[in-house]
């Protein structure tokens, strides 16, 4: 048993390499993550948004990691975003991130008007599941 890809014929194919829902299979564990954010264990920041993103999503492995847990086990995956213009940089780090899993979550992308320090322009959380 494993996560299940749920894509009802009657929605509008998903904009990008994510899904319209995902099944957890009862009985499972559950992961949440609190929201991470573009910075490295030293407190440096990179300025760009992809390399945050990239920063972001490395978090989320260690998390999922000390959980038991991988990319494969995400169900669902929120993005946020202080610009329009970073949309493609946090998709493409998203979409490097589980491009070796056998389905790809759920995922929310929103745009915001900021964060806690205004050098922030990535934040990434994620529920993962497994047996």
């Amino acid at each position: 048993m494993s996560l299940r890809n749920l894509a009802p014929s009657s929605l509008h194919p998903p904009f990008g390499r994510y899904s319209h829902g995902i099944e957890i299979p009862a009985g499972w564990r559950v992961l949440r993550s609190s929201g991470q954010l573009g910075i490295d264990v030293n407190g440096t920041i990179p300025t760009d948004a992809r390399a945050q993103a990239e920063l972001c999503f490395a978090n989320i492995a260690a998390i999922l990691k000390e959980g038991g847990m991988g990319p494969e086990n995400v169900a669902h995956v929120s993005g946020w975003v202080t610009d329009r213009a970073y949309m493609a940089g946090y998709m493409a780090a998203r979409d490097a991130f589980f491009c070796n899993t056998p389905q790809v979550p759920a995922s929310t992308l929103m745009i915001v008007s900021g964060f806690t320090r205004e050098e922030f322009l990535v934040e990434v959380e994620v529920m993962a599941a497994a047996p």
